[in-house]
This record gives structure tokens, C-alpha cells and sequence, in this order.
């Protein structure tokens, strides 16, 4: 993913774009103190090794505890979880760095995210609990009778952890040159410090998640939540204190100061059409509807009440922050005015300044050394949450859904967990790899992540839990067609190679809200293809009412189990 992301709508995404990092050593973050600091660095480190440590005191035993940690999750700790997994670099440093430099078009992060774990709640989460698989991949594979569905969905979900973690690995570095300096010497100058510090960061994730598996992971979000929002909430009351901004409520108080910030930051849709920002925000509402790393948390709960009650404590806890997030915006903006240059316009604030906003904004304040360095640790564990769930995810989708269910079905547990493992080494060297040179800001890169859950996941879910006659040949369909159309404007706006340049397909089909036009299409193919076609089984039809049923189910039990036990009869096969 080389080259920069072109304007989309003009300017508003334009404020999202990124040179290469590794270009040109001046376009380090502009006014961020960049060295070796003691007490930070002792901070981090001590989180980091707090982290592996949990890892391996809560590792996987077996299948059940690498992939939905042993159905054991409790509601406000899943909660958190969802909070830790959730809120990732694009969320604790890039919702802040958006809204600083588009303005209003900013708010379309915190609307879209916030709004879809409304649906969530109402339409999905219970069911899918009532469904009771392992992953996202094997509940559209066992719904629709197919291995190919399981295997595009797969795919699907190794493709946006990704594309998400992207943007995880980018925060990891620039967070990490600010609290340990630039150590591109111990490269012999092959990688610079931003590429050095992604390196280091990524390996230790790596490392302790090959380990622990989605058990351990889900301790660890607890931890990780607790610290992020801990140094979020405080770095910002203390940053509004210390300038003069704010005293107790700084996400009520910072309305009083936008009068004196330029138009760009004030004035609706000054950094970017309405139609882009409905795009923005229907893509993020329904990516979040579709992200496997999210939907597999309702999977670790015993049941379906305790999925929902997860998904509400999830939503609070994610709400502490996104309330904060562009009061933090607003102090950091006018920070930067003050002490270091003009926000907007040429040159103005560079992405990779808007991508640490939260941590310089603290710095300018003039807050201690220490303090600043506690807001940094908040945001590498929000990046480094956010990749745990993507790579179990990933990694799941590979040796559960592909290995063990199509390439090898008599694959033992070990080799199971084993290949899970080896998965997310793997795609931890494709994240590093990709993320030396990163195509766009970390909001921008995830939010292509979530326009391929949009397009290609949310209709299969949605679908097959709210409408049985969904069947094989229309999801193939639908799916097969969601990814093209997502890889349309991707390629169009560079991001896959050149770039193809089509000025109509970028305004009217964005990379970053392509969902708003591809979604509705996928849904109409889908269900066209579904009624030209053979209604499914009667045994999928009654899963389907299985996962409506107000009857409880046992923890240890899915849809198919309790249709299988009804009827008399065992699983049916995939019928592809």
C-alpha cells in the first residue's frame, strides 16, 4: 500500500492524507519531542511485560480457550473487552487527530461508531450468541451450507484485520518515537525511527499473542481498557485545566472556545461535502455491524443474555471516550495555533502531527515529562488491544474455518492451535511489512477495513439471522459481488498499486464511505439470487428460528445442536 490518498470530496479527506512516513525524515510529527525519556519509558515497558506476563498466565489450553476463551467471559468484563478491542489507535489518537483537521466532517467517526453498537444490541448480538460458533467465518459457513461461503468469509476476515491493523501498527510507532526516542541507529539507518519503533512494538504484540490466545487476550483488554481510558480522561481534564480551557467538564466546556478557532474546525462541512460525511457514517455504523473481531465477542459469554448486557456495558465504556474525544480536538488544535503553526492551509498540521494530537496536545500544555509519557502509554494500548483482536480473528479464520473444517477435518486440537499460532505470526510480517510505508492516516486506514465489513460481512449476517429463505447460491453471490465493488475504489485511489484517477468514482464512491453504495447493492443481490434459486433446508430454516427462540439454550450447546437433537438426526454437511 504505497503512494497517498487522494482527495476525496476535496479537502476533507484531503486532511486525512499521508506522505510516506520514511520519505523524509522532516515529516516526523511537527513540535513532538522526539528522545529518550526515563520515567515513560519504564511506564511502557512495565505495561508491555504486563502484558506478556498475563498472556502467559492465562494461555490456550486448547481450541475453546484460543478462539472464545472457554465461553467464560462475565458481562462487564466482556464489556470492557469490547471497549479495549474497539477502541483502538484510530480511536484514542486518530478520532481526535480527524475532527482537528476536517472539522465537522470529524464527527462522522464518532457518530458511525458510536451508532452502530446500537444495532449491534437490537439485531445481532443475542442471535449470534444463540447461533454458538467459533468465528464470524464459521457462522456464514455452517448458515448457508458452505465451505466457499466460509472460505470468501475467511478471506474476508484475515483481510480487514489487515488492512485495521494498519493502522494500529502506524500508532504503535509514532507513539513509541515520542516516549523512546529515535532508535533508527540500531538499524544501521535501514529503517528510520518511526519504522524502527512499529518494529519493536508489533514483535512484542506478537509475541505475547501467539501465546496466550483469546483468553489471555481478553485479561489483557481489561488491563488494556482500564489504562487507556484512565490516561485518555485524564490528559484531558489535566490539559484543559492547566491552558485555561476547562475546569471539570471539559466535554461541555470546550463549546465556549470554538468561537475563537478558525472556520475550518467550526463550520459544517467547510473540510468536506454532506454527502461524503452520510458516506463516512454509514460505512463506520454498518462496518461495525460486520467486523468479525467484534462479532466474536459475543461468542466468549455463556449466553445470549450475557451478550447482550456485554454489548451494553461495551457501549458505556466506549462512550467515556468518544464524548471526550473531540473536546481534546478542540484543546489540541488551539495548542498547535498558539505554539507551533497554522492548523490548516499550506503548509498547516501534518497527518503524522494530527495522528499523536492527544499526546502533543498534553506536551504543549506544558504537563511533566511523565504525564504526557502516562497519555502515550494509553495509546499503545489501545493499538495494541485493538491487534490482539484482529489477529485472533485473522488467525482463527485461517486454522479454524480454512484448516480445520476444509483443508484438514481431522486436524487434533494442537495442530489446531499450532497453525493459529504460526497465522498470526503471519500476519504480523505482513502488517510490518505494509506499515513501513503506510498509505494514509490511522483513521483513514481503518476506515477502509470497515467499508469491506460493511459491504461484504453485515449483509451475510444480517441476512442470515433475520431472513431464512437466504440461501447458498445468493450469499456466494453477494459476497463475491461486495468484494469487487470494495476493491473498486481502492484501487481507483491508490491504494492497491497507481492509482486509476476516475474524479467521479472518488466523489461519489469513496474508498473510506464506499459502503453507502455498495452495501444496499449487496443486500439486492443477495435477495434476488435467494428467491430465483432453491429455498434452503428446512434444518437451516430452523436454526435460523432457533436464534429468535425465547427458549434459553445451554452455553455448551449452538442452533444446530438443539435443531439436530429435535429432529432426531446429526449436522448436516456443507452442500458445496
Amino acid at each position: 500500500m504505497s503512494g497517498s490518498i487522494p482527495l476525496l470530496a476535496d479537502s476533507a479527506v484531503g486532511a486525512l492524507q499521508t506522505v510516506p512516513l520514511q520519505s523524509d525524515e522532516a515529516l516526523l510529527p511537527e513540535g513532538l519531542d522526539i528522545s529518550f525519556k526515563l520515567v515513560p519509558s519504564i511506564i511502557v515497558i512495565g505495561m508491555m511485560l504486563l502484558f506478556i506476563v498475563a498472556g502467559f498466565m492465562f494461555k490456550a489450553a486448547n481450541t475453546d480457550d484460543m478462539w472464545v476463551a472457554g465461553r467464560s467471559i462475565g458481562n462487564i468484563e466482556n464489556g470492557m473487552a469490547i471497549g479495549a478491542n474497539w477502541m483502538s489507535a484510530a480511536t484514542y489518537l486518530g478520532v481526535a487527530a480527524t475532527v482537528a483537521v476536517s472539522g465537522v466532517y470529524g464527527l462522522a467517526f464518532v457518530v458511525g461508531w458510536t451508532t452502530g453498537y446500537f444495532v449491534l444490541l437490537i439485531f445481532m448480538a443475542a442471535q449470534m450468541r444463540r447461533f454458538g460458533k467459533y468465528t464470524a467465518p464459521d457462522f456464514v459457513g455452517d448458515r448457508f451450507n458452505s465451505d466457499t461461503a466460509r472460505a470468501l468469509a475467511a478471506v474476508t476476515t484475515f483481510l480487514i484485520g489487515f488492512v485495521y491493523a494498519l493502522g494500529q501498527a502506524r500508532g504503535m510507532g509514532l507513539v513509541g518515537m515520542y516516549i523512546l526516542g529515535d532508535w533508527s541507529e540500531i538499524t544501521g539507518g535501514v529503517l528510520t525511527g518511526y519504522q524502527t519503533m512499529m518494529v519493536i512494538f508489533m514483535v512484542i504484540t506478537v509475541a505475547y499473542l501467539s501465546l496466550s490466545g483469546m483468553l489471555g487476550a481478553t485479561k489483557n483488554m481489561v488491563l488494556q481498557y482500564v489504562i487507556l481510558i484512565s490516561a485518555f480522561l485524564l490528559g484531558l481534564l489535566v490539559t484543559g485545566w492547566s491552558a485555561g480551557f476547562s475546569t471539570l467538564l471539559p466535554q461541555l466546556e470546550y463549546g465556549m472556545m470554538i468561537d475563537s478557532l478558525s472556520s475550518e474546525f467550526s463550520e459544517p462541512f467547510a473540510e468536506g461535502s454532506y454527502y461524503l460525511w452520510i458516506a463516512t457514517c454509514f460505512s463506520l455504523v454498518f462496518g461495525t455491524c460486520g467486523l468479525p473481531h467484534v462479532l466474536v465477542r459475543f461468542y466468549t459469554v455463556e449466553n445470549e443474555r450475557v451478550a447482550r448486557w456485554s454489548c451494553t456495558w461495551g457501549l458505556f465504556f466506549i462512550a467515556l471516550l468518544y464524548l471526550s474525544a473531540p473536546a481534546f480536538a478542540a484543546f489540541g488544535t488551539a495548542l498547535y495555533g498558539d505554539q507551533i503553526g497554522p492548523v490548516y492551509g499550506d503548509p498547516g498540521m501534518t497527518g503524522a502531527a494530527g495522528d499523536v494530537l492527544v499526546v502533543l496536545a498534553t506536551q504543549l500544555a506544558g504537563l511533566p515529562e511523565w504525564f504526557v509519557g502516562f497519555v502515550a502509554a494509553g495509546g499503545i494500548a489501545a493499538a495494541v488491544a485493538t491487534t490482539a483482536g484482529l489477529f485472533i480473528a485473522a488467525s482463527s479464520a485461517i486454522s479454524h474455518d480454512i484448516y480445520a473444517n476444509i483443508i484438514n477435518e481431522d486436524a487434533t486440537q494442537r495442530q489446531q492451535v499450532l497453525v493459529g499460532r504460526l497465522s498470526i505470526i503471519l500476519i504480523g510480517a505482513l502488517t510490518i511489512i505494509f506499515a513501513l510505508d503506510p498509505s494514509a492516516s490511522i483513521a483513514a486506514l481503518v476506515s477502509f477495513a470497515f467499508s469491506l465489513a460493511a459491504i461484504v460481512l453485515f449483509p451475510m449476517f444480517f441476512l442470515g439471522l433475520w431472513w431464512e429463505n437466504t440461501n447458498r447460491p445468493g450469499a456466494l453471490a453477494g459476497m463475491i459481488s461486495g468484494l469487487i465493488i470494495w476493491l473498486i475504489p481502492m484501487f481507483n485511489e491508490g491504494h492497491f498499486g497507481s492509482g486509476w484517477g476516475i474524479e467521479a468514482l472518488t466523489t461519489w464512491m469513496p474508498a473510506i464511505g464506499s459502503a453507502l453504495i455498495g452495501t444496499p447493492i449487496v443486500f439486492a443481490i443477495t435477495i434476488v439470487v435467494s428467491l430465483a434459486t432453491t429455498e434452503p433446508p428446512l434444518e437451516t430454516k430452523q436454526m435460523v428460528r432457533q436464534c429468535h427462540s425465547p427458549e434459553p439454550m445451554p452455553s455448551d450447546k449452538t442452533a444446530a445442536d438443539i435443531v439436530a437433537e429435535k429432529n432426531g438426526n446429526a449436522n448436516a454437511p456443507a452442500d458445496d
